[in-house]
C-alpha cells in the first residue's frame, strides 16, 4: 500500500467501488516507491472522455534533479469506457462524486488506484454513524463480560 484516504469512509457513503490504472512517469514511480504520496484532497473528473485523478500529491524524486516531475499534475486513470460512462453518467446527473480511497502496488509492481463512487454524507449522518459504532463497541464490551 503506497497512499490511502483514510477520512474516505467517514467523510463519504461509499457506494461503488473499481479499480482503475494510473499512468505515470518514471520519476513518479520511484517516488511512490519510497511510499510518499497523499490522495486525501483528491478526486476524479471525467474531462474530454477520459477520467483524471485531480489534486493527488506525489513529492518530486530528488536524485532525478532537473527531470522530475510536477507534483500536483492532473494524471489520467485508465478505466473500460462503460466504466466511464457509468462514472460520469452518476455524477452528472445523480451528484455523485468519484474519489480514490487508496493507491497501491499490485503483484506485477503496476501502480492502481481503488476508486469509488461516493455520495458526501451531511453532519447528521456523520453523527449517526459515530453513535452507531460506539453502541456496537459497548455492545461488544458487554457480551465479553457475561462470557
Amino acid at each position: 500500500m503506497i497512499s490511502e484516504h483514510r477520512r474516505a469512509r467517514f467523510d463519504y457513503l461509499i457506494e461503488e467501488t473499481l479499480e482503475a490504472g494510473i499512468v505515470l512517469t518514471g520519476t513518479e514511480v520511484k517516488a511512490l516507491r519510497e511510499g510518499r504520496a497523499n490522495i486525501a484532497e483528491s478526486y476524479a473528473s471525467a474531462e474530454r472522455g477520459e477520467l483524471f485523478l485531480i489534486n493527488s500529491y506525489i513529492p518530486v524524486y530528488a536524485p532525478a534533479a532537473q527531470f522530475n516531475h510536477e507534483p500536483r499534475r492532473a494524471r489520467k486513470l485508465l478505466v473500460n469506457k462503460r466504466q466511464l460512462n457509468k462514472l460520469k453518467g452518476a455524477v452528472e446527473r445523480e451528484g455523485r462524486t468519484v474519489i480514490p480511497l487508496k493507491m497501491y502496488f499490485n503483484d506485477r509492481g503496476i501502480a492502481k488506484l481503488e476508486i469509488a463512487l461516493a455520495r458526501g454524507k451531511k453532519a447528521h449522518d456523520k453523527r449517526e454513524a459515530s453513535k452507531d459504532r460506539d453502541w456496537k463497541r459497548d455492545q461488544a464490551r458487554l457480551m465479553k463480560d457475561r462470557g
